[in-house]
């Protein structure tokens, strides 16, 4: 068996490869079938899944795993499509929310079939139920730490 340090670095390494070739592929099929970029749709289900339909921005940026600034700007957009509402934070001014409109979760509910099959297709279909459960709970272990 391999040192610890290359298990590691070629399992780290294969997460890294996956990643990559398969977000492109995604986001090319959701926002080809949809009009919807996948990091619009990402913001979307994030909020939709969220209590009242809102989260602080920097609630969202970890959520979705991108910087607070390129969140600032996702919501942007989204608000200008009526897609998603800002709101201050009645206590603290350098806060504020994103709220998910009525028209942004019909377009997430609209979307969420194309990126659910696109999932299946580029990704589960690989893969048996079993496997999808132990990679789950293995990932899972490492997101949260404490599992």
């Amino acid at each position: 068996m391999p040192p610890r340090r290359k298990l590691a670095s070629d399992a780290w390494g294969a997460l890294l490869r996956v990643h990559a070739a398969l977000v492109p592929v995604l986001d090319r099929e959701v926002q080809g079938k949809t009009g919807l970029p996948l990091s619009w749709y990402d913001v979307l289900l994030e909020l939709a899944a969220a209590p009242d339909g809102r989260l602080r921005m920097t609630d969202l940026a970890e959520r979705v795993v991108l910087s607070r600034s390129r969140v600032s700007r996702l919501v942007d957009e989204l608000a200008a499509r009526r897609l998603v509402g800002k709101e201050g934070h009645p206590d603290d001014r350098r806060s504020a929310f994103a709220v998910i409109t009525d028209a942004g979760l019909s377009e997430f509910r609209r979307s969420a079939p194309v990126y659910l099959r696109a999932i299946e297709e580029h990704f589960a279909s690989r893969l048996s139920d079993e496997e999808l459960v132990f990679l789950s709970q293995v990932l899972g272990k490492i997101q949260d730490p404490a599992v």
